[in-house]
């Protein structure tokens, strides 16, 4: 990282991030062409979990290519000044890197399906087999990530 006086290295720091955000980016590479969409996501001993309908571009990708990044923001805010070239942002942020892989274990996905919805709900829930055999959940083992903050963040 070049501005070493922004980064975040404390891990529960970094995880206090991904905790709290409602979105996570994922980044793939298509035939050396970036893509990226946002993902609900549930994130739990250095590995985040997505879940995903069994087919489309992301899964094309993936099954070729699985080396992914990710990337998550909080607290973002504008900084105004009267000089525009003065404006800036806060936020606190995570970028890191990691390998898809997809989970076809019943058990598995399950297992999956409840971190994803703790991240989103205190509740617990009961999945249909039928629904379960017609998703994917895909697991991104992280090899790297990453925090970042800018701005005075309260």
């Amino acid at each position: 990282m070049r501005r070493t006086d922004k980064e975040i290295t404390d891990r529960a720091e970094i995880e206090s991030i991904i905790q709290r955000s409602l979105v996570c980016r994922l980044g793939m590479v298509d035939e050396n062409r970036p893509y990226i969409v946002p993902l609900s996501f549930g994130y739990k001993d250095n590995a985040l979990y997505f879940h995903s309908a069994n087919q489309g571009r992301k899964i094309d990708i993936l099954k070729k290519n699985n080396t992914v990044c990710f990337e998550f923001d909080i607290d973002y805010e504008p900084i105004k000044a009267d000089n525009p070239c003065e404006w800036g942002m806060k936020y606190k942020s995570v970028i890191g890197f990691g390998k898809a892989y997809l989970v076809d274990d019943f058990e598995a996905k399950c297992a999956a399906l409840d971190l994803i919805m703790q991240q989103y709900s205190d509740g617990t829930f009961d999945y249909l087999e039928t629904k379960i055999k017609n998703i994917l959940v895909i697991r991104v083992e992280i090899e790297h990530m990453t925090g970042k903050q800018s701005g005075k963040i309260a």
